[in-house]
């Protein structure tokens, strides 16, 4: 067991980069799977991902606070702030960083932030809170700033599958099977796992769009690229600062920074000038090499007080 661990402990902290260049060199197959499965591998992935996590979570320990008011205050304003302030720069920029505030919190942000130390019942609230906030949300931001062809109705229909049927079918299965739900619970380490393949895939569809794009100049795409970056940064630091005034600065930066950028992808491609999707895009890379470094530093940390 112990061989088991120290396994685990080594190989999660180069977990992320390495998934993310298996997703990159086989994009083209990674493509061709998700097109022959009508692109339901990361559905399943997230469902399958999010059901390990939920079994973990009571629902009596799900309450909300005012960590999650700042948070969704900090993300509405924010959101609009950025895309007025980048307007007389480039619109298409300005939609790209929008885009990467408005995106809801990513699904897998509960499995990486229990593996900080976040309290996953908080971070499985906001989950469900923020999600359905932005799909009330988005309609209006992106009417306003897009082609106005958003529909909470369409919203629901791209967030409640993935959200909120694994956690009933969690809760199902703690009161229907407790000892299946306990064992599942017991190795929630699955989701990380599942969130790596799951990561491959996303980095492999990613790469095949940009590699396919050719209508963007280069000088926007590094704009759009450099704004994702500087977005990325501020809203894990911002999302930290908050949580830390209420001892949970892994849940908050979690729940601000890590962004299901699938959803982002697909709001940027449906509803605002394509090629702002290159924002999003390369927000999954950042985003999940700053999730590497917090890993490593909190296992270093772990570590050093074991000594």
């Amino acid at each position: 067991m112990r061989v088991l661990e120290s396994l685990h402990r080594n190989v999660k902290t180069v977990a992320m980069p390495s998934a993310m260049l298996v997703g990159a060199v086989l994009c083209r197959p990674v493509t061709a799977l998700e097109t022959w499965s009508g692109r339901m591998v990361t559905p399943v992935l997230i469902f399958l991902m999010l059901f390990v996590t939920f079994c973990r979570v009571r629902p009596s320990e799900m309450r909300l606070s005012m960590l999650h008011g700042w948070l969704l205050l900090f993300q509405t304003i924010a959101c609009v702030g950025v895309y007025f302030l980048l307007l007389p720069l480039d619109r298409t920029v300005a939609q790209g960083a929008m885009i990467c505030v408005l995106a809801p919190v990513a699904m897998a942000a509960v499995v990486i932030g229990g593996m900080l130390g976040a309290n996953v019942a908080t971070m499985a609230t906001y989950s469900l809170l923020c999600n359905m906030a932005v799909a009330l949300l988005a309609p209006a931001v992106l009417s306003f700033a897009g082609t106005g062809a958003c529909s909470f109705a369409g919203m629901l229909a791209r967030i409640v599958p993935l959200l909120v049927l694994p956690f009933a079918a969690a809760q199902c299965c703690r009161a229907v099977l407790p000892g299946v739900a306990g064992w599942v619970a017991a190795h929630s380490r699955i989701s990380f796992y599942l969130w790596l393949v799951s990561l491959a895939v996303v980095i492999g569809r990613t790469t095949a769009f940009l590699i396919d794009l050719h209508d963007a100049s280069a000088a926007t795409e590094l704009w759009l690229a450099a704004a994702a970056l500087a977005i990325c940064l501020v809203q894990f630091k911002t999302g930290r600062a908050i949580g830390r005034r209420y001892g949970d600065p892994a849940a908050g930066g979690q729940s601000l920074g890590q962004k299901n950028t699938v959803l982002a992808v697909w709001m940027a491609q449906s509803f605002l000038d394509p090629i702002s999707s290159v924002a999003p895009t390369a927000y999954i890379v950042f985003q999940n090499f700053v999730n590497s470094y917090q890993i490593w530093r909190k296992d270093r940390e772990r570590t050093e007080n074991r000594v």
